[in-house]
């Protein structure tokens, strides 16, 4: 059994304790991070500032003593170091000079990949060192990258959407360009991946935020079999590294995405139900979440009463306690402290 307790249940074994992490547990509900954005510019600007990239790293780290640090970063890096156009507007999000055309998936190159996100590497290299510097020896690294479905929304749509009925759309009707996309988006995701846990990475996670915006069939040839390529490729050169895969909104095609990605641990969103998850998933893999990200910004009865709930229909397994999407700018820290300290109280039995 490893001596970090993330990596011996991503072994699929039960430490002493569970452990815990949160999806975007470094950023806007910090008031350190608030004060060093000011001092730093634009979003991305702190994406590939190696330096501030590790500091707001290891902020929550500090602050609650988490189980894993993720990398601060973002996941539309990849297309932005493929040389589509992506801006971070303060108080609005992404936004990116859409695809409207073939001819504009054909623009798309490498040229410019490894110079792009090189200083991503640098600052998983000084997180690694930051952590051992600070004797934070049982903390996990956690690499990511978005998958190439939910990219593929983002580059097509041009910004977030509801529906994303229009990227929908862009694969009915442009089938070899849409698959020629994701092509390039699969091939730039393994890369980037497997040039993270080179950097130092101990755990990598894969983000498809949009998956439950697809129909069953869709869902196997744009997910599934894409994440798929993606860790075999990772997996042939580390065969080692830990993946964890998050299809958020998936429902029961998360059934097929555990069973035929090679993923070693699922993360489960927020809406899947934990009893059902217990014994569905969790006999035959790990599993992640997956706490309302809304019930922690309420607190009260309310948040302790699902936390008892997670920990009752999970903690009997492989598990490791986080939310089911991430954390909101308006959480209130004692919220978050209130959560790591009845976890952290929780043993494993048997």
């Amino acid at each position: 059994m490893s001596s970090k307790a993330i990596l011996s249940v991503l072994q699929g074994q039960k430490p002493e304790r569970i452990p815990i992490w949160f999806m975007r547990q470094a950023g806007r509900y910090l008031p350190e991070y608030r004060q060093l954005r000011k001092s730093k510019g634009g979003f991305l600007d702190m994406v590939y500032d190696p330096q501030s990239a590790c500091e707001i790293t290891m902020q929550p780290i500090r602050r609650f003593g988490m189980d894993a640090a993720i990398m601060f970063s973002d996941i539309l890096v990849v297309p932005d170091a493929l040389g589509q156009k992506v801006e971070f507007s303060e108080g609005i999000g992404p936004r990116l000079e859409p695809i409207e055309k073939p001819s504009d998936v054909l623009k798309l190159n490498f040229a410019h990949f490894e110079k792009t996100l090189k200083p991503v590497y640098e600052a998983i290299g000084n997180i690694r060192k930051q952590l051992k510097a600070e004797n934070f020896d049982q903390t996990v690294l956690i690499g990511f990258a978005g998958s190439p479905w939910t990219i593929a929304c983002y580059m097509i749509e041009g910004q977030g959407s509801k529906d994303f009925f229009k990227v929908r759309a862009y694969a009915y009707q442009n089938p070899e360009s849409f698959s020629n996309l994701i092509d390039l988006l699969t091939e730039a995701t393994a890369e980037y991946l497997v040039r993270q846990v080179h950097a130092g990475a101990e755990v990598l996670q894969l983000f498809d935020s949009w998956s439950g915006a697809l129909e069953a069939r869709q869902f196997q040839k744009w997910v599934v079999e894409p994440t798929r390529m993606i860790i075999k490729h990772i997996k042939s050169v580390h065969p080692h590294i830990k993946i964890i895969g998050f299809p958020k909104g998936a429902g029961y095609n998360a059934l097929s995405y555990s069973q035929n990605t090679g993923i070693d641990a699922l993360g489960l969103d927020f809406q899947t139900p934990t009893s059902w998850a217990s014994r569905v998933f969790q006999p035959h893999i790990p599993v992640q979440g997956n706490l309302d990200p809304a019930c922690l910004l309420a607190g009260g009865s309310a948040l302790e009463l699902a936390i008892e709930t997670i920990l009752h229909d999970l903690g009997q397994g492989p598990f490791i306690f986080n939310l089911g999407h991430g954390i909101d700018k308006n959480t209130p820290i004692e919220h978050v402290e209130h959560v790591v300290k009845i976890v952290r109280q929780k043993r494993n039995q048997g």
